[in-house]
């Protein structure tokens, strides 16, 4: 078989476009946007799966002309966007009640440098995202990723991708659904936090010798810290259901 064959137009435009959508992909969904990936592990596994999936591509159904192959590259880039933002939706639910756990227990201002995502986060809220990441591992959200990627080859053509009326209202909705599940998540310590504070208050009235720093602290910070613990398996269930609501929107939408 002569290179010219191998190498012609629409094949190179074909590996181009898989490359973008897999580049897209590994810098925007959980796992392999982890910032403790360096970019080149991350443009290397990109080329890698390009090889692999590249057997299994259909024929383009798009002109090769420059105007086409630049909208068409752009909407490779836009997809493994979306499809990121959608999954990163899904997990920061608990990324948003690890901060409101934080907030409650005092411990805002004990922060550190995230290795997932590479900024300040509280402590609490770091605990809570890497031990949900741990989780996710476990049940695979790194194949099904992979596959999804391979599935979305044929229900989504190389430069076919369209933004919909359908997939807005679910971004709105999962960002109202982050806000919504956080809060459920957060509400035991929240609830147990501001009981606390209230009981706390009538001691400190009518015993004025109370010392809520000394010793109200202490005990607020060690009863959150049972409720965590008692409510730890119920918050990666629910962690793991909103990753699969959202791989199942996914399908049914691409």
């Amino acid at each position: 078989m002569e290179w010219t064959t191998i190498f012609n137009e629409g094949n190179s435009a074909a590996f181009i476009l898989l490359f973008t959508r897999f580049t897209a992909l590994f810098a925007a969904v959980p796992i392999f946007s982890h910032a403790n990936i360096p970019m080149s592990i991350k443009a290397a596994m990109a080329f890698f799966f390009t090889i692999v999936f590249y057997g299994s591509l259909p024929p383009l159904q798009i002109p090769l002309d420059a105007a086409s192959l630049t909208v068409a590259i752009l909407g490779e880039l836009l997809f493994g966007l979306t499809v990121g933002l959608v999954l990163q939706l899904a997990y920061n639910v608990i990324t948003f009640a690890g901060g409101q756990i934080s907030f409650m227990m005092g411990f805002s201002l004990a922060s550190a440098i995230d290795p997932q995502s590479g900024v300040s986060m509280p402590i609490i809220n770091q605990f809570l995202s890497l031990l949900a990441l741990m989780v996710l591992l476990i049940l695979d959200l790194h194949h099904w990723i992979l596959l999804y990627a391979s599935e979305s080859i044929a229900s989504v053509p190389l430069g076919g991708f369209m933004l919909t009326h359908e997939l807005f209202t679910y971004i709105m909705h999962a960002m109202l659904n982050m806000f919504v599940v956080g809060f459920m998540i957060a509400f035991p310590i929240t609830a147990l936090s501001m009981l606390a504070d209230t009981i706390f208050g009538m001691l400190m009235k009518s015993m004025p010798q109370f010392n809520l720093l000394v010793i109200g602290m202490p005990i607020k910070i060690g009863v959150s810290f049972l409720v965590l613990m008692a409510t730890l398996a119920a918050t990666l269930a629910i962690v793991n259901r909103q990753m699969e609501d959202a791989f199942y929107f996914l399908e049914k939408l691409f």
